[in-house]
C-alpha cells in the first residue's frame, strides 16, 4: 500500500537485503559492446552525431584555456544522465536521477573538484570572480558575499534541478494513471491521449535537463580557467 505519495519512487526491489533499483543505472553498460561492432548500426551513427556535435560545443565552451579531452567527462556525463532519465520513462524501471543520492553525487564532486583546481592554481582570478567589473566601491563588500553565498549553492541547485525535473513529470503521470479505473471509456480514452502527450514532453524534459546539467558543469569548468 502506497504510504505516501512519494513512495512510488522509494528503493522497494531488493536481494539478500541489497536494494536492486540502482542497477538501472548501470544497464547503459550493457550498449558499449555495440560500439566495437566493424559495421555501426543506425543507432550507433546517430549517437555518434549526437556525441561530436557536443564534443564541439563543450569545446567552444571551454575555450582555447581549456584542458584537451576535459569535454568528454561532460559528453560522459551527459549520457549517463539522458539514458537514466529514459530508463525512468519505462514502467517498473528505477528512476535513479530523481534521488538526490544520485544527482548530488554528480554535482558535488564535479565542482569541488573545479573548486580545489582554481584557488590552487588560479588563486587571482578566482578572487577576481567574487567581484563583478564596474561594481562600485560601496558595494563591493555585499557583492563579495552574494558571489560566495551563490557559488556555494552551485551543486545543490544542479542537483535540485534535475531530480525536482524528473519527480514532477513521473508525479504528473502516477497521479493521472491511478484515476483511470474510476473513469468512463471516454474519460479513459481522454486520459491514455493525456498520458502519451505528458510522455513526449517527459521524453523532452529528458533530453534537455541532461544537457542542462551537462552545459552548466562546462560554463563552472571554464570559470577557473
Amino acid at each position: 500500500m502506497m504510504t505516501n505519495l512519494f513512495s512510488v519512487f522509494d528503493p522497494s526491489s531488493s536481494l539478500f537485503n541489497l536494494s536492486l533499483n540502482w542497477v538501472s543505472t548501470f544497464l547503459g553498460l550493457l550498449l558499449i559492446p555495440t560500439t566495437y561492432w566493424f559495421m555501426p548500426s543506425r543507432y550507433q551513427i546517430i549517437w555518434n552525431n549526437v556525441l561530436t556535435t557536443l564534443h564541439k560545443e563543450f569545446k567552444t565552451l571551454l575555450g582555447p584555456t581549456g584542458h584537451n579531452g576535459s569535454s568528454f567527462i561532460f559528453v560522459s556525463l551527459f549520457s549517463l544522465i539522458v539514458f537514466n532519465n529514459f530508463m525512468g520513462l519505462f514502467p517498473y524501471i528505477f528512476t535513479s536521477t530523481s534521488h538526490m543520492t544520485l544527482t548530488l553525487a554528480l554535482a558535488l564532486p564535479l565542482w569541488l573538484s573545479f573548486m580545489i583546481y582554481g584557488w590552487i592554481n588560479h588563486t587571482q582570478h578566482m578572487f577576481a570572480h567574487l567581484v563583478p567589473q564596474g561594481t562600485p566601491a560601496v558595494l563591493m563588500p555585499f557583492m563579495v558575499c552574494i558571489e560566495t553565498i551563490s557559488n556555494i549553492i552551485r551543486p545543490g541547485t544542479l542537483a535540485v534541478r534535475l531530480a525536482a525535473n524528473m519527480i514532477a513529470g513521473h508525479l504528473l503521470l502516477t497521479l493521472l494513471g491511478n484515476t483511470g479505473s474510476s473513469l468512463s471509456y471516454v474519460m479513459v480514452i481522454l486520459l491514455l491521449v493525456a498520458q502519451i502527450a505528458l510522455l513526449v514532453l517527459e521524453s523532452a524534459v529528458a533530453i534537455i535537463q541532461s544537457y542542462v546539467f551537462a552545459v552548466l558543469s562546462t560554463l563552472y569548468s571554464s570559470e577557473v580557467n
